[in-house]
């Protein structure tokens, strides 16, 4: 069973995050940047997908990571990755952008959503301090937010446990 790290990055912080994850993880292959990727066939020859997305344009009503995952949303929304387990995480700034925290995540957790894709790595929202959010589905966010704008001291241990969480939660890790 092979899991994938995909991120898109645009100050290097979704990429550090994605690098801690896989050292948490063990069992995920190397993360590899999406702008990277010639072939979203790719996600096929993974049992799990773990991706990693900033937001930048808030407010948006699309496109708002403000990198490579904008272009290639509706591509993934046409993939076949039923049976495939999709965790995101997502970096946002709780105290700069209270009202529109983590927005990029919905996006991509829509598509996956679309292409089939059994989302797993949802977490509470009652331990994050921010006026709304698009990501959040219920009591709970569609993946792992991070801010490591304002809330950097906790990043560790929110990594920790969704770490541990994902290696109930998707075969092979």
């Amino acid at each position: 069973m092979t899991v994938g790290i995909y991120f898109a990055t645009t100050t290097g912080k979704t990429e550090d995050i994605a690098e801690r994850l896989h050292g948490l993880l063990g069992a995920a292959e190397a993360p590899k940047d999406i702008s990277d990727v010639d072939d979203l066939s790719e996600f096929s020859g993974h049992d799990g997908i773990i991706c990693g997305i900033p937001t930048w344009n808030t407010g948006a009503d699309s496109e708002r990571s403000g990198t490579a995952w904008d272009s290639i949303l509706e591509d993934i929304g046409d993939l076949d990755l039923n049976g495939k387990k999709v965790a995101i995480f997502g970096l946002g700034d709780s105290s700069t952008y209270t009202e529109n925290y983590c927005d990029a995540m919905e996006e991509l957790h829509r598509y996956f959503q679309q292409a089939g894709a059994s989302m797993v790595g949802y977490v509470s929202k009652s331990d994050y301090t921010f006026d709304e959010s698009k990501s959040v589905v219920g009591e709970q966010f569609c993946g792992l937010p991070l801010d490591e704008d304002s809330e950097s001291d906790m990043t560790d241990s929110r990594i920790a446990s969704w770490a541990d969480k994902l290696k109930q939660e998707i075969p092979g890790l």
